[in-house]
């Protein structure tokens, strides 16, 4: 015995690889199938309600109870199986009983869930399914009577499954009690459990066709938002060529273009990546039943390649064009901040120059005014000189006006000495 510890999470870890094994079911038998989903913010639902719902169900026929924070449950309710399943969106009830109505696919085998108990459930029917379980009659012939019988012709698909153990049958029409039918007839070599996994794969089919579907009037109504969008983009990016409008106000509006865009693809990001993980697993539950044609009659996936396919493009075509269209909103955004940048640029040069321009004249007239300064200084230094030195004119016999000639130049000569000075202190 290995003396190491286990990862807290390893025993329920591997224990959920077999938390959800298909039932055993023999022919003749019914299933019943109902999904309920809350119209809105299903992913982040109380998943106590759906629990809550599923433990009403089970008081009404005395059953145990799941175990606290179960997301899955089987077992007995009176003289049913009951398989119920919490998923991400959704939550699945299969009632499985043995025998089949006289009258196919009679609307009383979901007498098993109570009026008042649906209404009291915590949210609404996506999908609901009849799946009649019967042995094969004796010809190819009689099953296809049957099945043209039972289903509109015109979107009939019907095919052999796992290697003929079955042929299974439906047209994916709601029926006027409300719920979509399908047929599987047994071979009678076919184990109860292999009969369990055709019934689950026809449920788990029928889910996630219609749970992918959620995303098809999601994607319509992306497109008819991006056709509007598309003109006020390309409007506004013409009149960046052109020139029509002022950068920043062609900005403004691209930035309003570029939000409404991001808030789109927040909006709708969750419904389109569940729409192609939905679609995924639906064309992987086709695969593994490994086709063959009956009849001629086409097959699931030739239904779902007609009548599905057409819209799962439709969604994936709106998620891109709507990346795309967000692309080239940013892109002409950034091309015109790049212009933006580049005209303010200019537009500072500009404003430099004449700065430069104006510093050079206020220069100019700095230093005409210390010029004049300079005169006007000097002409009052030289008179107070003279006055200084008038008593000298008799002494030296010269006359006022001589003197004042000679005290002039090196008065002003000092004058501009000092100016001059005063200017390198100043740090000129």
């Amino acid at each position: 015995m290995m003396n190491l510890a286990d990862h807290p999470g390893r025993y329920e870890l591997a224990n959920e690889l077999h938390a959800r094994p298909s039932p055993a079911l023999s022919a003749p038998g019914t299933a019943v199938y109902l999904a309920i989903k809350r119209p809105d913010h299903a992913a982040n639902r109380d998943r106590e309600a759906d629990r809550a719902h599923l433990i009403a169900l089970l008081d009404r026929f005395g059953a145990p109870h799941p175990s606290p924070g179960a997301n899955h449950y089987f077992g007995e309710i009176g003289r049913y199986h009951l398989k119920w399943e919490q998923h991400n969106e959704f939550v699945s009830y299969t009632v499985f009983s043995d025998g089949i109505s006289s009258r196919a696919f009679d609307p009383a085998a979901f007498d098993v869930f109570p009026d008042e108990w649906l209404a009291d459930a915590p949210g609404a029917r996506i999908t609901s399914a009849h799946i009649r379980v019967q042995q094969m009659p004796g010809t190819e012939k009689e099953m296809d009577k049957l099945v043209r019988e039972w289903f509109v012709s015109e979107s009939i698909a019907s095919n052999w499954v796992l290697d003929r153990a079955a042929m299974v049958a439906g047209d994916f029409r709601i029926d006027p009690a409300g719920h979509m039918r399908l047929v599987a007839f047994i071979s009678e070599s076919t184990s109860k459990r292999r009969i369990g996994r055709i019934v689950q794969r026809l449920c788990e089919i029928e889910t996630y066709k219609t749970m992918s579907m959620l995303g098809f009037p999601v994607a319509q109504e992306i497109h008819r938002k991006l056709r509007n969008l598309d003109g006020e983009l390309t409007h506004l990016v013409g009149a960046m060529t052109r020139g029509d409008e002022l950068p920043d106000n062609t900005l403004r509006e691209l930035l309003t273009i570029s939000s409404e865009l991001e808030e789109l693809m927040a909006s709708t990001s969750f419904r389109m990546g569940a729409t192609r993980a939905y679609e995924a697993i639906l064309n992987q539950r086709i695969d593994v039943l490994r086709e063959e044609r009956f009849r001629g009659r086409q097959t699931l996936s030739e239904f779902m390649m007609r009548r599905y396919d057409p819209a799962m493009r439709t969604t994936k075509s709106a998620a891109a064009q709507l990346e795309n269209m967000a692309g080239r909103a940013a892109r002409a955004g950034e091309l015109l901040r790049t212009r933006v940048d580049v005209e303010r640029a200019e537009q500072n040069q500009a404003l430099l120059e004449s700065m430069d321009k104006r510093a050079q004249l206020q220069l100019r007239l700095q230093e005409t005014v210390e010029g004049l300064s300079v005169v006007a200084i000097s002409y009052y230094a030289v008179s107070l000189a003279g006055y200084l030195f008038y008593p000298l004119t008799d002494t030296f016999g010269v006359s006022k006006g001589t003197l004042t000639a000679a005290l002039t130049l090196p008065v002003v000569l000092l004058v501009w000495l000092a100016v001059r000075r005063i200017r390198k202190s100043l740090g000129h």
